[in-house]
């Protein structure tokens, strides 16, 4: 099953770092591979968390694919947790953590995929693997110009 871990040091708070992740609506304007993002229902909780669920879709050239996410927010921890619930997947975790660190803040992401379909598998397989390495710089970089250059 493939997955993908990394860790960066940014120079933003962990606060605005799990606000930028926060903020799926946007993932559209620099997230590779996502063509679009609909949050169908957002319910917070009573201690604080909230819960979205949330369709993605993703492409690549010719194959195109929607699915389906709970997004669970804990602010108060700076975590983000998603678990997929349908789509063309078997099974999706991911998991964001943000700690404060001497000049900004440690991201630590992880993403644990297996698509439903071999073939698809084998079709996005490389190009899903490419993107997640691309994700967290493309959150740093959307973190540059929302929050401006290091301001930790």
């Amino acid at each position: 099953m493939p997955s993908f871990r990394t860790t960066r040091r940014v120079k933003h708070t962990p606060e605005e770092m799990f606000d930028l992740v926060a903020d799926v609506e946007k993932y559209p304007l620099f997230l590779p591979l996502c063509e679009g993002l609909k949050v169908r229902s957002r319910v917070p909780g009573e201690d604080g968390r909230v819960t979205l669920i949330a369709d993605m879709s993703v492409g690549y050239k010719a194959i195109h694919e929607t699915f389906i996410s709970k997004v669970k927010l804990n602010r108060e921890k700076l975590k983000i947790t998603v678990a997929y619930l349908d789509g063309p997947f078997r099974m999706l975790e991911n998991l964001w953590s943000f700690k404060q660190d001497a000049d900004g803040c440690i991201v630590e992401f992880y993403i644990s995929y297996e698509f439903k379909n071999r073939m698809l598998g084998m079709l996005m397989g490389a190009m899903f693997d490419k993107a997640f390495r691309k994700f967290a710089s493309a959150f740093e970089k959307r973190a540059d110009v929302v929050y401006g250059r290091g301001r930790a």
